[in-house]
């Protein structure tokens, strides 16, 4: 089980990180809805619908987390795809309620963790994660695709542990996919290795997400040339 301290700490993050995202969407008119994401091949609208349906689907991984009994987030990557695009096909205001709907249904359910965790541990796309993580991982969600959405919001907004929330679920998939051996390290300290740690890697918290998550290495700094990383 989650400490109910914790977890009311975490989802007191997600509350704020999510609000956030709700305002930027909330902004949106039809035509910027439908302009391009930094996602590539996806819209705003597909962005958004995409944290509306990933926020159902986690909930899945509560149900794994405290019944013992597996669950996939999507049961093919076809069915996430349609699942995210008749979202995107929605009208502005269905839309905007679906991922209020999404949201607050996802903030309900995760009180569950308080209790007993039948499975300490659930998989993401194949990557092991633990069920403790559930609520950091959905906070990761909603931190980068708010960056994603590509409007006057920056990630510098984002609270300080949520940026590591993000950062950490980013370097387990890059782990899991085989990124090259790099030791991740922050002007705030933190660090992270990668496969043998050969080429150390610095920035801010920031400028490594916005790297880690989407490739923009504007404000990373290397002792080599920097690589290019597998799609989060």
């Amino acid at each position: 089980m989650i400490n109910p301290a914790r977890l009311h700490s975490d989802l007191s993050r997600l509350g704020r990180e999510t609000d956030m995202f709700l305002a930027t969407v909330s902004s949106l008119s039809d035509e910027e809805l439908a302009a391009p994401s930094l996602c590539e091949g996806w819209t705003r609208a597909h962005v958004i619908a995409h944290v509306a349906s990933s926020g159902r689907a986690l909930v899945g991984l509560i149900d794994w987390a405290t019944s013992g009994e597996e669950r996939q987030l999507y049961a093919s990557p076809e069915a996430r795809s349609q699942a995210i695009a008749a979202l995107a096909a929605l009208p502005r205001e269905e839309l905007l309620a679906e991922v209020r709907d999404s949201a607050a249904a996802f903030a309900d359910e995760a009180q569950r963790l308080t209790g007993e965790l039948v499975a300490p541990e659930v998989k993401v796309g194949g990557r092991e994660l633990p069920a403790t993580s559930i609520v950091a991982l959905r906070i990761a969600e909603v931190v980068v695709h708010h960056h994603d959405l590509d409007t006057s919001w920056t990630i510098e907004e984002a609270d300080p542990d949520s940026l590591l929330n993000a950062i950490e679920a980013v370097v387990r998939a890059m782990r899991a996919k085989g990124a090259p051996g790099m030791t991740l390290v922050t002007e705030e300290r933190d660090e992270w290795v990668i496969g043998d740690g050969g080429l150390r890697v610095e920035s801010d918290r920031e400028g490594l997400l916005k790297w880690l998550a989407r490739g923009d290495a504007e404000d990373v700094e290397a002792a080599g040339p920097v690589p290019v990383l597998p799609a989060w």
